[in-house]
C-alpha cells in the first residue's frame, strides 16, 4: 500500500464519521423540535379550556372577579410568552392562578356538583398530565442532543455546522399530583 492510498482511506473514514455525526445531530435536533411541538399542542389545548372553566365558575361565584381577572391575565401572558424561560415562568404563574380558581370553587358545593365543571376539571387535569409527559419527552431529547453536542468527537462536527445546545423546559410540579395526606 502506498502513502496515497492510506491518506485516501483516512480521508474517507473521516468524511464518513463527519457525515454520520452530522446526520445524528440533525436527527436529535428534529426530534427535539417535534417534542416541543407536542408541548405546544397541549398548552394550546389548556388555553382553550380555561375560558370555559372561568365562565362555568363565574356562573356560580359572580363576586370573585379578581380571581377571574388574574386567571385571564395569566392565560394571556402565557400565550404571548417567547422563549423557554419566559414560557416556563408564565406557565407556572398560570398554574398558580388556576389553583386559586379551584380554591374558590371549593366554597360553592353546587359548582363542585356541576357535571360541566367536573368535566372541565377532568379535561384540564388530563391536559396537565399530557403537558408533563410531553415536557419529559422534550427534556429527554434536549438532554440527548446536548450530550452529543458536548461529546468528543461530535463536538467538533457540531461546532463546524453551528449546532447549539437547547434549553430544558422546566415547570413547577402541580400540588394536585402530590400524594394526599391522610389524617385520623
Amino acid at each position: 500500500m502506498d502513502i496515497l492510498t492510506v491518506v485516501l482511506i483516512v480521508l474517507v473514514v473521516l468524511a464518513l464519521g463527519i457525515i454520520f455525526t452530522y446526520n445524528g445531530l440533525v436527527k436529535l435536533r428534529n426530534r427535539t423540535k417535534e417534542a416541543w411541538a407536542d408541548i405546544d399542542v397541549q398548552l394550546k389545548r389548556r388555553y382553550n379550556l380555561i375560558p370555559n372553566l372561568v365562565e362555568t365558575v363565574k356562573g356560580y361565584a359572580t363576586h370573585e372577579r379578581e380571581v377571574f381577572q388574574r386567571v385571564t391575565e395569566a392565560r394571556s401572558k402565557a400565550m404571548e410568552a417567547k422563549g423557554l424561560k419566559e414560557k416556563g415562568e408564565t406557565e407556572n404563574a398560570l398554574s398558580n392562578t388556576l389553583k386559586s380558581l379551584f380554591a374558590v370553587s371549593e366554597n360553592y358545593p353546587e359548582l363542585k356538583a356541576s357535571s360541566n365543571f367536573l368535566e372541565l376539571q377532568r379535561e384540564l387535569r388530563d391536559t396537565e398530565d399530557k403537558i408533563q409527559a410531553a415536557r419529559r419527552f422534550y427534556n429527554g431529547n434536549v438532554r440527548d442532543l446536548n450530550i452529543k453536542i458536548e461529546s468528543f468527537p461530535a463536538n467538533i462536527t457540531a461546532s463546524m455546522f453551528n449546532f447549539k445546545q437547547m434549553e430544558l423546559f422546566e415547570l413547577e410540579e402541580v400540588e394536585a399530583r402530590e400524594a394526599p395526606k391522610v389524617k385520623f
